[in-house]
């Protein structure tokens, strides 16, 4: 605390503006909270900027590409099919997030929350300095706090970030389509992007370090994925140890171990995808006695209450998978609970997971093998989208919807969703187990046609042993 910094008075801080920061905020000023939020860098945090809102507009500014060079199997022929790409990305920026981010602040703004810009440090479980600059900052004292500080990309010893060693921000924001790009990690990010630039145009290989890509989801669920990424000139490399690289002001050289056997690729581009890590290093956790496990992650109970009863955490800081919605689910729960709501806690079994590659995978529930390993006695019902007449209009029939029900019960477990618009269609089935549906509950719901959601219908039909189209 510097000399005549007189701490300021605040009833609720929430630190971080990403899709935990900027919904605890509204949902607590909403029930009744005088609410303050902190904010570093740009209103939306990591998501709205430079990850899950960009990197989607990118992958569909791919498919359209895509579309245009394969329209003939429809009839429609073009002579040149040519991408500015530099537009693109004012596209994305201008059109995109910067109305997403906007929206935000105004959000925040109708809802009374306060906004302070700056970079928020602990001095005790009460207190909080924050730094406008470099030179100015101010105290605060705080009732109450939510933290929702996000995490970073993991910066790899041998793979420095720079001008063509890249982290996900990085290529999210080039200002050109890369002849060659080498993915280092293939999880979410990784495929994701890697399928965003093969679709445009770039020869890309993943090196992945597992036996398998997408390790979060089913071998047959990847395959598809895979299959598709072999028709789009990615090379997927498994059991493969990224060891080095070297570059220069054209390209970067690196050097891998697969198969027992050291080799080497060239490319414009390395994008290294390994992980994210908590931000929570640099914030004072030690100085107002939260606790933090070996990996950083702040521990938190069923409400995301800290070991300090008046400070919550959520979203990537704490334990789980790094997904923005379940970090807008965690702070609804947090604000209710910060709010006096004793009966607010979280349930994890109906969150669902996506991947935007293409085909689209999506998980919610449990898999077969989760629901037997809990006791479950189960049945799968797969119904491939060969069989439902949207895909096949849509030109995009690979894929299928898989039902894991309990066999006296017939109550919806889990799905998994992998196709086109998987994103979507795997609402119906998380709010199917959130409800503890069953599978006649699901085939007796009267679906539109032709829908891929009809696809739903007829995997529960199928769960009955009375289908109709397969």
């Amino acid at each position: 605390m510097v000399v005549g910094d007189f701490a300021e008075e605040l009833e609720t801080v929430v630190i971080g503006s990403g899709p935990g920061g900027y919904v605890a905020a509204i949902r607590a000023a909403q029930l009744g909270q005088s609410v303050t939020l902190i904010e570093r860098g740009n209103i939306g945090g990591v998501c709205l900027n430079v990850g899950c809102i960009p990197s989607k507009a990118l992958i569909h500014a791919g498919e359209e590409y895509q579309s245009s060079l394969n329209a003939s199997s429809t009839g429609i022929q073009n002579k040149e099919t040519t991408i500015d790409f530099k537009k693109t990305q004012a596209w994305k920026n201008k059109k995109v997030v910067q109305p997403l981010t906007k929206g935000v602040e105004q959000l925040l703004k109708k809802n009374n929350v306060s906004i302070i810009k700056g970079e928020a440090y602990f001095v005790n479980s009460q207190t909080l300095h924050v730094m406008f600059d470099e030179e100015k900052g101010q105290t605060y004292k705080f009732e109450k706090a939510i933290i929702a500080t996000g995490s970073r990309p993991i910066e790899l010893k041998s793979f420095k970030f720079g001008e063509r060693i890249i982290d996900s921000t990085g290529a999210l924001s080039l200002t050109e389509i890369p002849k060659k790009m080498i993915v280092i990690g293939g999880g979410y990010i990784g495929t994701e992007l890697a399928g965003a630039y093969a679709k445009l145009g770039t020869e890309v290989t993943i090196l992945e370090g597992m036996d398998q890509i997408l390790m979060g989801f089913e071998k047959d669920m990847v395959k598809l994925v895979e299959q598709n990424f072999k028709r789009k000139n990615v090379t997927v490399v498994t059991n493969a140890m990224a060891k080095s690289a070297e570059q220069n002001e054209q390209q970067v050289t690196v050097t891998y171990e697969a198969d027992g056997a050291e080799k080497q690729l060239e490319a414009d581009y390395v994008l290294v995808s390994v992980g994210r890590r908590p931000n929570t290093d640099d914030i004072g956790l030690d100085i107002a006695g939260i606790e933090t496990d070996g990996k950083g992650f702040i521990q938190v109970d069923e409400q995301g209450r800290t070991n300090k009863k008046n400070i919550f955490a959520i979203g990537d800081i704490v334990p789980g998978l790094a997904l923005a919605h379940k970090a807008s689910y965690e702070a609804k729960v947090a604000a209710e609970a910060i709010s006096g709501s004793k009966g607010a806690a979280v349930d994890y079994l109906a969150m669902p997971a996506v991947c935007f590659t293409d085909p689209e995978l999506a998980t919610v529930g449990f898999t077969e093998k989760e629901a037997k390993e809990k006791g479950f006695e189960v049945k799968t019902s797969k119904f491939p989208l060969a069989g439902n007449g949207r895909a096949l209009s849509l030109n995009k029939a690979e894929g299928f919807i898989r039902l894991v029900t309990e066999k006296e019960s017939q109550a919806l477990l889990g799905a998994q969703v992998a196709g086109v618009n998987a994103s979507d269609l795997i609402a119906e089935l998380g709010l199917a187990v959130e409800n503890g549906l069953t599978a006649e509950d699901i085939a007796l719901t009267i679906h539109s046609h032709p829908s891929l959601g009809e696809s739903i219908m007829d995997a529960a039909e199928l769960a009955l042993g009375q289908p109709i189209h397969i």
